[in-house]
C-alpha cells in the first residue's frame, strides 16, 4: 500500500511579490499573493487592496468564506449588513472581521491619500464566490 503524502515532493516556501493589479469584482485594484492560482495554497488567499482617494468597492458578499482585513494606511467606512445600513470606520492599525453572506461596501474617506489592507479569506479560491449585492432588495 503507497502513501502518496509520502510519494510527493516535500511541501516548499514560496515567495511572492505582487507586481500587477488585477481587477475583481468589487471593482477595486488587488495585488494578488496568496491563493490557488499564485502558490498552489489549499484554503488561504492574501491580497493587498487599494481603494483609491474617493473611491468605493462595489457592495458585494462573499459565500462561504470569511473574511479578515488589517488596515495599512488610511481610513475607510465600511458599511454592511441588511440594505448597508450599519456603518464602521477603521483606519491604519485597525483589523476587521467579516462573517461570510454579510453584505458590505468599502469607501476610502479620502479625497485625496489611497487606503491600503491587507485582505485574507479562508479560501484560495476567493474570487470565485464574490456575488454582487444591490442594496434596495433590503428596503
Amino acid at each position: 500500500m503507497q502513501n502518496d503524502e509520502h510519494d510527493a515532493a516535500p511541501p516548499t516556501l514560496v515567495t511572492v511579490r505582487p507586481d500587477r493589479e488585477i481587477a475583481t469584482r468589487q471593482r477595486l485594484p488587488y495585488f494578488v499573493g496568496i491563493s490557488a492560482a499564485s502558490v498552489g495554497a489549499r484554503g488561504l488567499s492574501m491580497h493587498i487592496v487599494v481603494v483609491p482617494p474617493g473611491g468605493h468597492a462595489e457592495p458585494h458578499v462573499h459565500r462561504g468564506y470569511e473574511t479578515g482585513i488589517y488596515v495599512l494606511e488610511g481610513r475607510v467606512e465600511t458599511r454592511y449588513g441588511p440594505g448597508l445600513r450599519e456603518s464602521v470606520i477603521n483606519e491604519a492599525g485597525d483589523f476587521l472581521f467579516v462573517p461570510p453572506g454579510v453584505p458590505h461596501q468599502a469607501f476610502n474617506l479620502s479625497a485625496t491619500e489611497p487606503a491600503r489592507a491587507i485582505v485574507a479569506r479562508n479560501d484560495a479560491n476567493e474570487q470565485e464566490r464574490v456575488d454582487p449585492y444591490d442594496p434596495a432588495d433590503e428596503l
